[in-house]
């Protein structure tokens, strides 16, 4: 799950104001691929002495209290009722069943193998669309993505001796794959469903206000699921106390800039690689900082789903160009949010 917080679709209409410096975009690129592909050894240091729906409520609630008021000052746009509602509905479907289900799940599963479950938002996505009435069909090269994808899960999850002494004994924690996998398609049916809700039209305003409800619906699930009576501040780590300032300056803030900024600075396809190569690196870290076991099993699944990924992505960019999709009067569009459950998201 890219902060994947709410972000509108890119605003481009062809025509830049002017070409930005390839310093400032490598920069930018930079902060999208690697400061997002961290936040999930983040997560998995911070989920270690804080209860997770704690733990993202304190992050999420913390960016938006830094963000909004920022927002609110840049814009000079008052939210409405119907951009509050947007807002909860958004943040219980990208925060809390999204980021919420990231940080439920790192318990358990190690923080790169999570990345690559939650880049299956793209393929989540790709489903939704074709459901849903009056949906665009998929093409061949994306049915084709979505097979191998599906393909690719199946042999993550699946049961440990599903190809032998290839995969025995490096079967991916079932339980927390599953709360990932459901986390990433409710983030995909937020991403969907947006369109069809008042956004503000600034987007560092809509950002604020999602983390905002998410972080009060997320610390409201701690208290019902029982996190209260496991929560112990004086047995938080230094460790994970630092992680949740990484998640909130690194994450939210920096990251969620950058991406925002490459909205109107760079083509959406070359954007759009952010999705695979997050993975890349959260599992690479996990490896080289947390000592996380990088298996053949998770490395065969790994080429098999970003390799689905690409192929989705690379279709759906040809057929947008070839037939741009049309948006409802007065709609939104949407891409996947930066505060991912990478929050996208991570």
């Amino acid at each position: 799950m890219a902060l994947r917080e709410t972000i509108t679709a890119n605003p481009l209409d062809g025509h830049l104001p002017r070409a930005p410096s390839p310093a400032k975009l490598a920069t930018a690129f930079a902060a999208v691929y690697i400061l997002w592909g961290s936040t999930f050894l983040a997560i998995r240091f911070a989920v270690a002495t804080i209860p997770p729906f704690f733990m993202a409520g304190m992050r999420h609630l913390l960016a938006g209290v830094i963000l909004y008021p920022l927002a609110r000052l840049r814009s000079g746009e008052a939210p409405s009722r119907a951009n509050w509602y947007a807002a909860f509905i958004l943040g219980a479907l990208l925060l809390v069943a999204g980021n919420g289900a990231v940080s439920w799940a790192e318990q358990t599963v190690p923080s790169g193998v999570a990345a690559l479950l939650v880049a299956t938002v793209s393929l989540w996505m790709v489903v939704l669309e074709w459901l849903r009435p009056g949906g665009m069909r998929p093409t061949a090269g994306v049915i084709v993505g979505l097979t191998l994808g599906f393909v690719g899960m199946i042999f993550l999850v699946g049961p440990a001796n599903l190809l032998g002494g290839l995969s025995s004994g490096s079967r991916v924690n079932p339980a927390g794959a599953g709360v990932l996998l459901a986390g990433s398609l409710c983030w995909a049916a937020g991403s969907v469903f947006s369109r069809h809700l008042h956004l503000p039209k600034h987007p560092l305003l809509g950002a604020a206000m999602q983390c905002l409800a998410g972080g009060a619906l997320l610390y409201a699930l701690g208290f019902a699921s029982g996190e209260a009576s496991h929560m112990a501040w004086q047995k938080i780590s230094l460790r994970s106390a630092l992680a949740v300032g990484y998640l909130v300056v690194f994450g939210s803030l920096l990251g969620f800039s950058a991406y925002s900024w490459l909205l109107r600075a760079a083509p959406p396809s070359r954007l759009a690689t952010y999705a695979y190569v997050n993975p890349v690196v959260a599992m690479f870290l996990g490896w080289a900082v947390a000592g996380e076991r990088i298996t053949a099993r998770t490395l065969l699944s790994a080429a098999v789903i970003l390799t689905a990924v690409v192929l989705v992505i690379a279709a759906r960019q040809h057929a947008t160009a070839v037939t741009p999709a049309k948006e409802a009067p007065g709609s939104e569009p949407f891409a996947e949010s930066p505060l991912s459950p990478e929050d996208a998201q991570v």
